[in-house]
């Protein structure tokens, strides 16, 4: 890391609550966040709700979608967001701590009057360091981030979920649709993370055989159509506005071998890869 922070703008922020709505889905598809939230709410998920008790502090990640309900008032508190980039070009061995990849847990985490204390104090020295010209500002933020992270080790997450009230599959089908639009369009560097059904219903945390009754209640199609349809259209794009080959487009869309791209792409459109590439 060569310190010069200016190089990767907008890979790292800090914001007051002021700035939040009442009821707010995450919708940053590439950042990930810590939020201290001082207001009481609930933070709702595909088919499960976390009453939040301020102070409350919370990691989330971009594959994790929620919607955040406050109470009517004022919102207070603090919340940072940053890239994966910003993540593994500052750890050791650039591993994105699991605090921000694990999908089964709600990194949701209770604050004592004290501990609320200093995570306020760190927030604030992170807003005041991002101003700065420092040379090596971005490791002396990240330095921050660790000891958020390591404060939130410290605690126990937040267990106490109540059944989500209201048509569940709606919400179960909107969450899935937001996690599919966050997958395109894809990195081909680092292809595309979640390839099938059952992983969607692993970051929502419900079976696979309750994410396809919800889609298939509320779209009348099956959550394979929705992400063959996806794949199919981002194919296509690739195809014809890039100039990766056609295995790097099959690798980046999940298949492990060339040939496996062009089964599917010619079950799904009667043409090869090559051939819609050569006459669209």
């Amino acid at each position: 890391m060569d310190g010069d922070f200016t190089r990767h703008k907008g890979d790292f922020n800090v914001f007051d609550r002021k700035l939040c709505q009442f009821k707010t889905p995450y919708r940053r598809r590439d950042f990930y966040k810590i939020t201290l939230i001082e207001n009481k709410g609930l933070l709702h998920y595909a088919e499960k709700v976390i009453p939040i008790e301020p102070p409350t502090l919370l990691f989330s990640n971009p594959m994790l979608p929620y919607c955040w309900e406050a109470e009517p008032g004022e919102q207070r508190g603090h919340y940072c967001v940053f890239t994966a980039e910003f993540l593994t070009r500052n750890s050791p061995g650039g591993i994105i701590h699991p605090l921000f990849t694990q999908r089964q847990r709600r990194p949701v985490f209770h604050l004592d009057p004290a501990k609320r204390d200093q995570i306020d104090v760190i927030f604030k020295q992170m807003d005041i360091e991002n101003r700065t010209d420092y040379a090596q500002k971005e490791s002396l933020i990240f330095s921050y981030v660790q000891i958020l992270i390591h404060e939130a080790c410290k605690l126990s997450p937040v267990e106490n979920t109540v059944a989500q009230p209201g048509n569940a599959a709606a919400r179960i089908t909107a969450l899935f649709m937001e996690i599919l639009d966050r997958q395109f369009p894809v990195d081909p560097r680092e292809g595309l993370q979640l390839k099938k059904a059952a992983d969607y219903a692993e970051s929502l945390s419900i079976h696979v055989n309750h994410l396809n009754r919800a889609i298939k209640e509320v779209t009348g199609q099956t959550t394979t159509h929705w992400i063959t349809s996806r794949l199919i259209a981002e194919a296509q794009h690739l195809l014809l506005h890039t100039d990766l080959n056609i295995g790097e487009i099959g690798y980046a869309l999940g298949f492990e071998y060339p040939s496996y791209f062009n089964q599917f792409f010619r079950k799904m459109t009667d043409r090869t890869p090559a051939s819609y590439r050569a006459t669209a």
